[in-house]
């Protein structure tokens, strides 16, 4: 039935991870016009093999946890699409580069106003400009990635993976690591954790007690503030994929009446439902180049309080 395309599932369905893409039902009639991804790991019986199984007791919880495996799924298939591209666009302008000394072309000079904006503008202010050039590697394939899989999901039947927690939460911790690793080759291993907790003249009763506490303080917002790095992009791209279905899903919704006859307010559903996709639409497109800035800012930041604490 019609009205199933506002239920949360089909919903949600169309937004998250899946070892098939969605496509025209013609093309798959048999899947509903899902296109399956071959499954190399799996058993002759089709059935994959569970790395690690997740258990709270909790029986609700648990169905909807799933297992580590090794499933082939399209934001897995995207990722590598965007590597891809990643790999084959600047490996090319490097070799121009070398082979001439000033920007020529459209893109050459789109991507090397990337590249200059996010050293001059994001890295040196918030690393400091000796330290920063160290870390461009990095930010820049933070910016380009998360730029790129937030804009495969405005391609029809695609999806983000930056919509999902795996993605914002490996791209998280690849943060956090580069993080401690900085401050300890900074500071030191010791210098590094033992500068968390600020320099104060406490009496030795006081700091036996306070000292303990305030590392532990500190060691857990080093750790909230990079889960929340991975939350803030998975939200916002969740959630503005998942508004934009809502709004297409309204002129499958509006077809019909609840005793299954042809509803005419379709005619005035319909246009106002693809104005409202439009308008969002736009609004996504900047959504992704500002939520890859934000957490290439972040990151920077960061880095820059941990190489640079006081």
């Amino acid at each position: 039935m019609s009205q199933d395309a506002l239920r949360p599932n089909e919903l949600f369905g169309h937004v998250s991870d899946a070892p098939y893409f969605h496509g025209p039902r013609f093309l798959n009639p048999e899947h509903h016009g899902h296109i399956m991804l071959p499954q190399p790991f799996a058993d002759e019986h089709g059935k994959l093999h569970e790395i690690v199984r997740f258990r709270t007791g909790i029986e609700a919880i648990d169905k909807s946890i799933r297992p580590i495996d090794l499933q082939l799924t399209k934001f897995m298939v995207i990722e590598v699409f965007v590597g891809v591209v990643l790999c084959v666009l600047f490996i090319w302008l490097a070799l121009r580069m070398r082979r001439v000394e000033r920007p020529r072309g459209r893109l050459w000079n789109l991507l090397e106003a990337f590249l200059i904006f996010i050293r001059d503008d994001v890295a040196r202010p918030a690393i400091g400009k000796h330290d920063a050039d160290r870390f461009l590697p990095f930010l820049w394939t933070l910016f380009f990635f998360i730029l790129g899989c937030n804009l495969m999901g405005m391609f029809p039947w695609m999806g983000s993976p930056t919509g999902v927690f795996a993605c914002t939460a490996s791209l998280a911790l690849l943060t956090f690591l580069t993080v401690i690793t900085a401050g300890m080759k900074k500071m030191g291993a010791v210098g590094f954790w033992k500068g968390l907790v600020p320099h104060m003249d406490l009496p030795k009763p006081v700091a036996v007690f306070l000292v303990p506490m305030i590392f532990f303080i500190e060691l857990l917002g080093l750790c909230i503030k990079h889960f929340v790095l991975s939350v803030r992009l998975l939200a916002n791209m969740m959630a503005g994929h998942v508004v934009l279905a809502v709004f297409v899903a309204f002129i499958a919704a509006s077809y019909y009446t609840a005793a299954g006859h042809f509803s005419p307010a379709w005619f005035g559903v319909m246009p106002a439902s693809i104005f409202g996709a439009t308008a969002l639409s736009l609004l996504e497109l900047f959504v992704a180049f500002l939520q890859a800035y934000i957490f290439t800012f972040l990151a920077a930041l960061f880095i820059g309080m941990a190489v640079h604490p006081h």
